[in-house]
């Protein structure tokens, strides 16, 4: 998808918010109806029975009426396909949307284009044998940098163009998405960009995720997210502690929490940036990308309550605001996103290695034991004496494909045991046990 910034006027942004008005009472009407389904009442009404009560709501309510018939009836066919996700592709019942929160609404084009296949030859429709026409955004180029697209009843709005690679080009697209958030405009185009091609090496790179270090790979090479810097840091406390302090539903705390929000918004799209450009060096300069697999959802859930059996009704302390700091420090490194994205420029060349050992397994040797991780950037063998960073270390066995694998027995001939207390005991082995066997 091509993500681009609008830049409206004020009375195409005024038509704009309306026409997010409209989408988003649709579909609230349509999560009603669906709501107040049972098993022992009548069917939901589908799409097609949908669209034809809409058309007779148009005709009662002036206020409706007055929007776009498109961008309510896209609303619709947005809600109908949610509701089939849920089934097909496993995700939740669509829920209520909320003013401020999805502001948005989706247009599809109106102009009109031959279709062709992939081999390049014209779409015949089989009853006519005429060529198939399909559908297509109306958006035109300004300048290197300015573009501007057709949106219903706003007329022709600008939107930045990027300085170079695909987001300099003109997009090419059925469908656009228009949304509205932290005094933002963006729009984007549902075009499905082409993987990236490899540089055919069989080049192989492991990638080890974390706090500190967002992604530590294999080669040496530590890469960090873009955080927020510390003035704007104090600056996103500032505007907190003036929206506390200002009267309850007043619109000096709305627009203090509106600045926040505009700052931590920055540190999203900085962090998206960031995620967009490391997966498209990771598909174009090695051939297979190894990331360790984690379970992000668990990772990040907060901290179960725990009640105190002497106090009915009274709870022990179990680091709750100390597991909160490290979810939102995880979340801020964009794990989950980078994977995706590479997953999604790379297909078929992104693996996942298991997350268990890589971090204790010596790279060198193969011995696994938790007294070799000295801290978090240190790593020492206690077998070899082997040292090296901690996650590059981790990295290493992540390429190696050396994730998951259980400790072996001290009778295999190799590996290590890990005590519960003090240094690693070793038993005398034969010569051939330093040979990896990973």
């Amino acid at each position: 998808m091509s993500r681009f910034r609008m830049y409206p006027s004020r009375a195409q942004a005024e038509q704009m918010l309306t026409h997010c008005a409209h989408a988003r009472y649709v579909w609230n009407l349509a999560v009603e109806q669906h709501a107040h389904w049972r098993r022992w009442r009548k069917a939901a009404p589908g799409f097609a029975e949908q669209c034809r009560q809409l058309t007779e709501a148009r005709r009662d309510n002036a206020w409706l009426g007055a929007g776009n018939a498109d961008v309510q009836q896209q609303a619709l066919k947005d809600f109908a396909r949610a509701k089939n996700a849920r089934f097909t592709a496993g995700f939740g019942e669509p829920t209520w949307r909320r003013k401020h929160v999805h502001e948005g609404f989706r247009v599809i084009g109106t102009d009109r284009v031959p279709e062709y296949r992939a081999d390049g030859s014209p779409k015949l429709n089989a009853k006519t044998g005429r060529q198939v026409m399909g559908r297509s955004v109306v958006v035109q180029k300004l300048n290197r940098r300015w573009a501007q697209v057709k949106v219903p009843g706003c007329g022709w709005v600008r939107f930045r163009l990027s300085a170079n690679g695909k987001g300099a080009k003109l997009p090419e697209a059925k469908t656009f998405r228009v949304t509205f958030r932290n005094g933002q405009w963006h729009v984007a185009f549902a075009v499905i960009p082409g993987p990236v091609e490899g540089p055919g090496t069989g080049e192989v790179i492991g990638i080890d995720r974390g706090v500190t270090v967002t992604a530590a790979l294999s080669d040496g090479r530590k890469l960090n997210c873009p955080r927020l810097t510390t003035r704007e840091r104090a600056q996103i406390r500032k505007h907190q502690r003036r929206a506390a302090r200002a009267p309850k539903d007043s619109k000096a705390k709305t627009a203090e929490h509106a600045k926040a929000a505009r700052l931590k918004a920055r540190e999203a799209d900085r962090r998206k940036d960031w995620c967009e450009k490391t997966s498209t060096m990771l598909a174009r300069c090695y051939d297979v990308v190894r990331f360790e697999k984690l379970n992000i959802k668990t990772m990040t859930a907060k901290a179960k309550a725990k009640p105190d059996p002497d106090q009915p009704g009274q709870y022990l302390k179990n680091g709750r605001a100390a597991k909160a700091g490290l979810n939102r420090g995880i979340l801020a490194q964009g794990w989950g996103l980078l994977r995706q994205r590479t997953g999604h420029k790379a297909p078929g060349r992104v693996e996942d290695v298991p997350a268990p050992y890589t971090s204790l397994r010596c790279s060198a040797c193969g011995w696994i034991d938790k007294n070799s991780r000295k801290n978090q950037a240190e790593f020492e063998c206690s077998s070899c004496g082997f040292t090296c960073n901690a996650d590059t270390n981790a990295s290493i066995n992540i390429a190696a494909g050396q994730g998951g694998i259980p400790r072996p027995r001290r009778t295999a001939g190799a590996g290590g045991t890990t005590p519960r207390k003090g240094p690693s005991v070793r038993e005398p082995q034969p010569e051939w046990v330093g040979i990896p066997l990973f």
